[in-house]
């Protein structure tokens, strides 16, 4: 049969398929609105997806794609148990501001959410940081300090701002300097190391306390003495393999990089954000669902594997039989649904540990803070002993978010080296907040208002040796048919890093089913 396809698919016109459950047995039919209509012997694979997130969602998404290409029908279901798609996205909108209690931005080095917002119609809706802007600080002693321009993550490229800059001092100038002459380790292939570790060997005590914690260990929310290298920034273990100094192989890499102007600490021209907010990309993956394909408020308590097919076990006990399954939640949670099938695999599930973070935005009138504002934000350093972890300027970084004369600022709480901050009570914790911005820029008077947004357990730890563990997770995951696991517990926490894993879990899933023709054999538990 011939249909048509487009380089964007209409997915509004898929209908998806309808499937009848009689006992245990899948009896199904599918149809397109293509004006063809699919032969009723064509046997419809289901699929349930666990998890309404960005991965869940993009997996979803993913398995609509494949179905239409492939001329092959697919009864998807979503199952979500809070109340809402889009996981940790969500933005508000209130008297002129636009506020994201979630991700407020994703980066474009990574190619697979700017593909996906291509595929779904939505990349005129990109904006870039502001490009006069494009700075950040770090407090050092109650005062904000700029980064050093050229200073990228974890070591100066450009030597000038770095020698005059304030943010460190003469000692620990010079010791970051050594990078230039010290010997390269000589690791073994595959060999990790955390982030603290590298930082003192190549650069010392204070630029591990000063710039890496803060920039790198903020977008883990993660503690550097436990954080892989290999597992989040492996870019600089090949440095320093390739190049012996760090500084010479970031600056011959910097050297051959188009030019970007202003860009110091994380390459915010990297940056991208939605016009009218992070819920457009969610929105636009949910409206090509088929219709009815998602199912918010209903958990899934576990699954079980019987005559070559997966029983869904949901929270009102009813039971939803699937040819595939794919669990696109954290991994503790995916843990506790596995337990009875797989033990060994629900044990190294739950071994991943999570930080709880918070995000406190508020809005200011202009005047109400003395800071300059010019640039996205500042991060604080541990040693500071603040309750904030970091601080944007939301207003300042994207087009949009606040009205004429008033500012839009974010605080970011918690995480694994600040736990008893998050566990702080709403009134205390705004308390908190508040003291910190007043000495740190200078704000006056009341917010005109306050949104707090709490993740427990939301963020994955990558601890030295998290790839070995997920290397152990795909091998197990492998030897059961129709199953597939997604999400930030494991190739990465950012939005780009979610949606290539849910893809990539659909397009198991569902080559598995195409080639499908024999019953496989079951892997012992």
């Amino acid at each position: 049969m011939g249909i048509h396809r487009p380089e964007r698919l209409d997915y509004r016109s898929f209908r998806g398929a309808v499937t009848c459950v009689a006992g245990e047995r899948l009896v199904a039919c599918g149809l397109y609105d293509t004006g063809e209509t699919l032969s009723s012997a064509v046997q419809v694979k289901r699929v349930i997806v666990v998890g309404g997130g960005i991965a869940g969602l993009a997996a979803a998404h993913r398995l609509v794609e494949r179905s239409v290409q492939a001329s092959t029908p697919c009864d998807l279901t979503v199952l979500e148990s809070r109340s809402r798609l889009g996981g940790s996205i969500v933005t508000q909108r209130r008297d002129g501001f636009l506020i994201e209690g979630g991700p407020d931005s994703f980066i474009t080095q990574k190619p697979w959410a700017m593909a996906l917002c291509g595929r779904l119609g939505i990349a005129d809706q990109v904006i870039p940081t502001n490009p006069d802007k494009r700075r950040v600080y770090v407090v050092r002693r109650g005062r904000l300090y700029p980064i050093p321009e050229g200073f990228l993550l974890l070591a100066p490229t450009r030597i000038w701002p770095f020698v005059v800059s304030r943010l460190f001092t003469w000692p620990g100038k010079m010791r970051m300097g050594l990078d230039l002459i010290l010997r390269a380790k000589g690791r073994a292939p595959g060999e990790d190391e955390s982030l603290a570790d590298f930082v003192r060997r190549r650069f010392g005590r204070e630029a591990l306390e000063r710039i890496a914690q803060p920039l790198v260990g903020g977008i883990y929310t993660a503690n550097p003495e436990a954080l892989s290298l290999r597992a989040t920034m492996p870019r600089f273990l090949e440095l320093e393999d390739r190049y012996r100094s760090v500084i010479l192989g970031m600056r011959r890499a910097r050297a051959a990089a188009p030019k970007t102007s202003g860009d110091s600490g994380a390459r915010y021209s990297m940056f991208v954000s939605m016009a009218d907010g992070m819920d457009t990309f969610t929105d636009a993956l949910t409206a090509r669902l088929p219709a009815g394909a998602t199912r918010t408020g209903v958990a899934v308590t576990r699954i079980e594997r019987a005559d070559n097919a997966w029983r869904v076990v949901l929270d009102d006990g009813s039971i939803v039989l699937s040819e595939a399954v794919i669990l696109a939640c954290p991994a503790h949670a995916s843990a506790k649904i596995l337990r009875s099938v797989d033990a060994d695999l629900a044990d190294q599930l739950a071994t991943i540990e999570y930080a709880s973070s918070a995000t406190m935005t508020l809005g200011f009138r202009r005047e109400q803070i003395r800071h300059p504002l010019d640039g996205f934000g500042f991060v604080v350093p541990v040693v500071e002993g603040r309750s904030i972890i970091a601080g944007t300027f939301g207003s300042v970084k994207f087009a949009g978010r606040a009205p004429d004369g008033c500012v839009l600022m974010r605080a970011f709480l918690g995480g694994a080296v600040q736990p008893d901050i998050y566990e702080l009570d709403d009134t205390r914790l705004r308390e908190a907040v508040l003291r910190d911005l007043r000495e740190l820029i200078g704000v006056q008077g009341d917010p005109l208002f306050v949104e707090l947004h709490r993740w427990p357990r939301s963020m994955p730890q990558y601890p030295v040796g998290h790839l070995d563990r997920v290397a152990r997770i795909t091998a197990q995951v492998e030897q059961w048919p129709g199953l597939a696991l997604a999400g930030n517990a494991f190739g990465g926490v950012g939005i780009p890093d979610c949606v290539q894993s849910g893809e990539s879990a659909a397009d198991r899933v569902f080559d598995a089913l195409s080639c499908n023709t024999a019953s496989p054999a079951e892997p012992r538990p």
